[in-house]
């Protein structure tokens, strides 16, 4: 044997070529549809049940419906039943059951109709193929006006960016108090869930669906479609707000003893002598106080009517220059001095025309 050769795996040494391997008219990926009769084995042995509990404002809706609903879910042997006192919902399995899965599915049912999903789309979920998520998305903002702004958002402006999701997801979403209901295919349900988590982290739905409609116009065509479609996927650069600079908070130095007792109103008036006095002596008191104030406000009246008559810097020339004859800065210059002190000087020659 060729040592260069790689030897065959010991699993597969024995495996014989199966029809199937290479017939390119098979699809392999492809779920057959469950009928009545295919369940080997008759009936299902034990019992299986689930229940729910509604709120009760969806009360009247779902006893109006009820009757739709049970007679729906009769159909795959699953019995329904609707509690009012307790306000709950439950489904259960019967000896007529011929598809096993159709209890869960009948369990999402109710789940959506106490979500305020329409029973219309809730029973779609009893199809092939057809599944259903629901996001939580009440803590994933911070807090309440976050989450309030953000949950209108992804409705948008009448209803127009959630119907757009729908459009180009081919899902039903519902956007209900803290929840968001979607019903459609699985693959479609993880890029809803995507696009909801997507905005409740603050980035706008609109990015998303762009995203989306580029990747749809893509998909139809023929030369593009097995292709890597990044070149053609908008980037957008995620730009973060600068938060504010907080002050650095100063802690005190550590005091063991309590802080001084603030007075009271009494205190004060018996260090001032008020709390004494008679009430006649408090007005003779607050009169002159009263007085006092006016005088002085008087005066300074008078002092500004009289600064308007007042010839501004010459008083203030002659201060500075008795000043300077004090300290003997000031020297009256005599005749020989100048005549000094202008014949010492560099005199220029002056020319005669």
């Amino acid at each position: 044997m060729n040592p260069e050769e790689n030897p065959q795996p010991k699993k597969s040494k024995y495996r014989k070529p199966k029809p199937w391997d290479s017939d390119p008219t098979i699809d392999k990926w492809k779920m057959d549809p469950f009928h009545q009769g295919d369940m080997s084995g008759g009936s299902l042995l034990e019992e299986s049940s689930f229940a729910t509990l509604f709120p009760q404002y969806r009360e009247k809706y779902i006893k109006e419906v009820w009757g739709n609903v049970k007679k729906a879910l009769s159909t795959y042997g699953i019995k329904a039943e609707l509690n009012l006192i307790e306000g709950s919902l439950t489904v259960k399995t019967s000896g007529k059951t011929w598809d096993p899965y159709s209890i869960i599915k009948s369990r999402d049912v109710i789940k959506l109709l106490a979500r305020s999903v329409p029973y219309e789309q809730a029973l779609r979920l009893m199809e092939d193929g057809v599944f259903c998520d629901i996001i939580k998305i009440r803590g994933l903002a911070n807090n309440k006006e976050k989450f309030v702004k953000r949950r209108q958002r992804l409705i948008g402006p009448n209803g127009a960016t959630l119907k757009a999701l729908e459009l180009l997801t081919n899902c039903y979403i519902l956007v209900q108090g803290n929840t968001v209901s979607c019903i459609g295919d699985f693959r479609n349900l993880k890029t809803v869930r995507r696009v909801v988590e997507d905005t409740m982290f603050n980035i706008h739905p609109i990015y998303n669906i762009k995203e989306l409609m580029i990747k749809r116009e893509l998909s139809k065509d023929d030369k593009l479609k097995n292709e890597n479609w990044d070149r053609f996927l908008p980037k957008f650069k995620n730009m973060k707000a600068k938060k504010k600079k907080s002050k650095p908070i100063v802690k005190k130095a550590y005091d063991p003893f309590p802080p001084p007792q603030i007075p009271r109103k009494e205190d004060i008036l018996m260090e001032t002598g008020e709390y004494f006095m008679t009430k006649d002596q408090k007005n003779e008191k607050q009169n002159d106080e009263k007085l006092k104030k006016q005088g002085e406000k008087i005066q300074q009246n008078k002092a500004l009517k009289r600064k308007a008559f007042e010839s501004p810097g010459f008083e203030g020339e002659m201060m500075k220059e008795k000043r300077k004859e004090k300290e003997g800065k000031v020297k009256e210059a005599g005749i020989s001095e100048l005549k000094a002190k202008f014949m010492t000087g560099n005199l220029k020659k002056i020319k005669l025309i």
